[in-house]
Parts: structure tokens; sequence; C-alpha cells
């Protein structure tokens, strides 16, 4: 009952899967009715040539003279006519479907990549970057490959059987009762070894996603893995994956592969048969030569295309197993929507001020799992606020909800009086600039990078930022100054430059909120003391959240929040906590003893 319920659910998710593919091959329903024409017209000119050689074969006869070489050479000349016709129309045919095709996977390929953009950032912590590249990559073009080629395939049997079955059962309906044998066991036999090959196909595309993600993450950490000399560890781990991902496609394409020679040999078996009892419905007078000749061509045109279909089939349980990852991407949850009616956070008449208040928050990332506790604090307009604490403590997870990326469980978070689930989450998160640890830029020239999210800046805005950022001497030591194209992530420039170039790329923003997440360290201490004294005079009048482990460079900061297990344990200034003398004095000297 088990194993019923299992292929029965396996049964309905292709169905879906084949029905998906449908919905997007309908928006080109004219191309389509014009490529099955075209399948129509072409088999049809291939199926009269048998016909016609049946002809010529029975105008040949002892003691012939011109007449009866002129019906030879008449119905050989209309064979070359009709095949010729055919030829040309299977060729605009192929060229049709691979625009279709193309279409599709360009339709395809866009819908996945927005999908991608809406979902959650929740979802990109628990998925592997390389998998999702798989999908929209090797999985969008298995599925291409079957549009182009493999649907042609199918069109084409299934005219072509009808139709060479139509005319082997007008020139001789007691041969056509050969295949009432081989066509059924063909059948069971295809059915039977498909049913077991097509969750083969399902690993074989997981395994490769899996193994794109792992090469994806040890390109990523090339010097990490040199630096601790992990190369053989890592070695040793590829070669499992590689091996695990071989396999798959080994078993894969092994099993889907046994279908067409036995079905080869099935078609090769009733070639046989049709000879023998051909034989005989000639001895007795049944049949001519020609009938029979024809008839032979016909069996090979209805039996060659169900041989070629049961070799497409590998290739297509392949392509329904890499839509079916590809669907079940698209299926993901978008990120909620806003709310009706929600309100945009800042305007022409009511600017954002940067008062951002958090009241008994309370969060985690997994159930039963809290990070953040019963959390509250208030920052006003215009001061810098610095978050302080112990790995694990919550502070980029405080990030996370301020920007709105994460839902707090309970509690509220405001933002001008505004609660952040009543304003919507484009406004909410325009009124921030965030410079991350992990710095991001994007292949293209250092001007472009820097104007990143502010499209109206101007060259001279950019230059002044980046004098202020401390990056100006720098860039026009470049060849091409800030027409200097980036490689991709930045990979011609070092790792404190980038993120140089991503703090003034946040300075340059309209916004009336910053957030520096670990912003500076991998800049020097110096030449952080001057970015944060530019950053004092180009974020004034702005609010500004830094998370630092530091402590030295938030020193300046208005007012600091002292987070430990997810609770501000202490806030106040530098000099009021040292007083103090509790855990931001303790965390203090142990950095400086």
């Amino acid at each position: 009952m088990r194993e019923q319920a299992k292929t029965g659910q396996k049964t309905k998710r292709n169905t879906y899967t084949i029905l998906r593919l449908g919905r997007y091959m309908a928006r080109y329903r004219l191309l389509l009715c014009l490529a099955l024409l075209m399948t129509a017209a072409s088999n049809c000119l291939a199926l009269l040539g048998p016909m016609l050689s049946g002809y010529a074969v029975d105008a040949i006869h002892p003691n012939m003279g011109a007449e009866d070489f002129d019906r030879v050479f008449y119905y050989a000349g209309l064979m070359v006519v009709f095949y010729v016709g055919s030829a040309v129309l299977s060729y605009a045919l192929s060229v049709l479907m691979v625009t279709i095709g193309r279409r599709v996977v360009y339709q395809m390929r866009k819908d996945v990549f927005e999908r991608m953009l809406a979902l959650p950032v929740g979802y990109y912590d628990t998925h592997q970057t390389g998998d999702l590249i798989s999908r929209i990559s090797y999985d969008i073009d298995t599925v291409n490959e079957s549009l182009s080629s493999d649907l042609v395939q199918i069109l084409t049997t299934v005219i072509t059987v009808a139709g060479a079955l139509s005319m082997m059962v007008v020139i001789s309906p007691r041969l056509v009762l050969v295949f009432a044998v081989t066509v059924p066991l063909s059948a069971c036999i295809t059915r039977f070894i498909t049913k077991r090959t097509r969750p083969l196909f399902a690993a074989r595309s997981a395994s490769l996603g899996r193994l794109n993600g792992f090469a994806e993450e040890m390109v990523t950490g090339q010097k990490t893995i040199k630096a601790y000399c992990e190369e053989e560890e890592v070695l040793g781990r590829f070669e499992d994956k590689n091996r695990d991902a071989v396999e798959a496609y080994y078993r894969a394409e092994y099993y889907g592969s046994m279908v067409g020679p036995m079905v080869n040999f099935i078609n090769n078996l009733s070639l046989s048969m049709i000879s023998v009892f051909g034989a005989f419905l000639y001895l007795g007078g049944a049949m001519t030569v020609g009938q029979i000749s024809s008839f032979v061509l016909y069996s090979r045109k209805f039996s060659g295309p169900i041989n070629e279909a049961a070799n497409i089939m590998s290739d297509l349980q392949s392509a329904l197993a890499a839509a079916e990852r590809v669907f079940r991407l698209l299926d993901e949850p978008a990120e909620p929507a806003d709310r009706p009616g929600a309100l945009e956070l800042g305007g022409p008449d009511e600017p954002v001020e940067g008062r951002v208040e958090l009241e008994h928050v309370s969060f985690g990332y997994e159930p039963d799992h809290p990070i953040i506790r019963d959390l509250s604090f208030a920052a006003r307009p215009g001061s810098m606020v610095a978050i302080v604490g112990p790995t694990g403590a919550g502070k980029t997870t405080l990030i996370n909800l301020l920007m709105r990326f994460y839902d707090a469980w309970s509690g509220s978070i405001r933002v001008d009086g505004k609660k952040v689930e009543d304003v919507t989450r484009k406004s909410l998160r325009r009124s921030y600039a965030m410079v991350l640890q992990d710095t991001w830029l994007f292949s293209g020239t250092i001007y472009e990078n820097l104007a990143y999210g502010n499209e109206k800046a101007t060259r001279e805005e950019v230059v002044r930022a980046a004098k202020a950022g401390k990056v100006h001497s720098f860039i026009e030591r470049l060849p091409q100054g800030y027409d200097t194209v980036l490689r991709e992530e930045g990979g011609n420039i070092s790792k404190g430059q980038k993120q140089l170039l991503t703090i003034v790329r946040a300075m340059l923003l309209d916004s009336r909120m910053l957030i520096l997440d670990e912003a500076t360290s991998n800049v020097d201490t110096r030449t952080e003391a001057g970015i944060q004294e530019a950053m004092r005079k180009l974020m004034k009048d702005k609010t500004c959240f830094i998370i630092a482990h530091r402590l030295s460079t938030i020193r300046s900061a208005d007012w600091i929040l002292v987070v430990n297990h997810g609770e501000v344990v202490e806030q106040g200034t530098h000099d009021s906590l040292m007083d103090r003398k509790g855990f931001y004095y303790q965390l203090y000297q142990a950095q400086f003893q």
C-alpha cells in the first residue's frame, strides 16, 4: 500500500509538472499550432513514400517496356518531391521549436529570478547558493533541451505511428495483427523501466545541486582553505560529493538507456514476423511484392518512432525532474506582502525623522530558541547608537529586525511612531543605509558601485563623498580612476578597500538612518578614525546604528546599548558605563589588557 501511495504521489507530481510546463507553452499557442500543422504535413508527405515505393515495385515486371519504366520513374520522382518537402518542413519545424523553447526558457528563467528576489532573507540563510544557481542554469537548460527536441519527437511519433498504422491496415489488416503482440510488450517494458528510473533522475538533479553548492562554497573560501592547509580534507569531501553525483548520474542513465535497446529488439522481432507471415500471404496470392515492400517500410516507420520515443524517455524523465526542482523554487512563499493600506514612511510632506523605538521585542530563528528576549530601547533622531556585546548576544539579529528582514515574535518596533508592520517594506528599507561586514560589489566601474542606490548622485557628489571616506586618493591611483572596472565582487582591490567603498556608497544614499554592522572590521585603526570623523559630519541629523566588537571605535557614540543574551543589560554613554564598572567595563578592559 505504501509503495502504491508513493507511486501515486509521483504520478501526480509529474502530471502537475507537465501541466505547469504546458501553461508556459500555451503563451505561444499560435506558434504551437503552426508547429503542429508543420509536423502533420511533414509526416504525411513522408508517409506517402512507402506507398509510392510499392507502386514502383509492382510496376516492375519481366519484359518491361519504355512505358513501364516511365511509371517507375514517375513514382520515384514523386517520392523525391515528397521526401524533399518533408525534409524542408522538418528543418523549419526544428527551427520553430528551438524558437519556442528559447522563449519558454527565457520566461521561466525570468520568473525564477524574480521569485529569488521576492524570497525572504531567511530562505537564503537555509539554502545553498550553488543549489539555487544550479536550478536557474542547469535545470532550466535541461528543460530547454527537452522542449526543443523531445517535444518534436513526441509529436512526430504520434502522427507517424497513427499514419503508418492506418496505411498498414489498408494494405493488409491480417498482417497488422503482428503488432497486437509486440506493441503491448514494448509498452509494458517501457512502463516497467521508467517507473523505476523516475526517482533516479530526481536524485541526479538533487546531487548535482549539492555538488554545485559545495563547489561554490569552497571556491569562495579558497584563502581560508589554503591558510589552514585543508586542501586534502576539502578534496576528500569534494570526492565524496562528486562520487555521489556521478553515481546518481550513472544509475539514472544506465537504467534509462535500457529502454531503447529492449524496445528495438522487440521491433526487430516484429519485422521478422512480418517477413515470415508476409511471405505466406504472397504465396497464397493475398499480397503483391510491392504491397509487402510498402508494409515493411510502414512497419519501420511504425516501430521506429516508438523506439526513438523509448530512447528519449530518459531525457524526458531528466527534464521532468529538473522542471520539478524549478517549480518547487517558484512555489516557495515570497516575502509577505505589505498590509492593505500600509503607509509610506517618509515623503515630501512628512520626511523621516529617524526616531526608532523597540518595546518588549522577542525573536528567534527557530521555534523555542529565542535569541532576543524582551528587548526595549529608544534612539532619538540624529543620534549615534552603538550596540555592543559578545558573539551571539543578538546584535546582528537586531539589525535584521530593524530592516524587517524578519518579523519579531512579540513586542513592537516603531519608526517615527509608526509600527514597522504598518508601513511598506520598501519605504522602511529606503530609510536606512546599511553597510555590512561582508562587503558586496558588483561587476562595473567604481563610480557605478559608489552611486548604486542613488542614481541622482552627480560626479561631484561621488567624488566629495569619496574624499570624506578616505578613498579618493587610492581611486585616483588606479589606471582609469573612477572608471576602473571592478571584477566580480571587487576581486581586483583589497578587502579593506572594498569595505571603504561600501561605506562611501552608504554615505551617498538619501536616507535618514544608517546601519554599520562591523563595517570597519577590515580597515586599519588610523583610517577608521578618519572615517568616523567624516561620517559624523556627513551623517549629521541622521540616526546611526553601529555594531562593533572593537569598543574603541564607538567611544564617541551618543548612546551605547550593551546586549547580552538578547537583553539590554546596560545603556548609557561610554564614560557613564565605564564609571559603572559593569558588563561593558569588563568587555572594554578585556580588549585592552
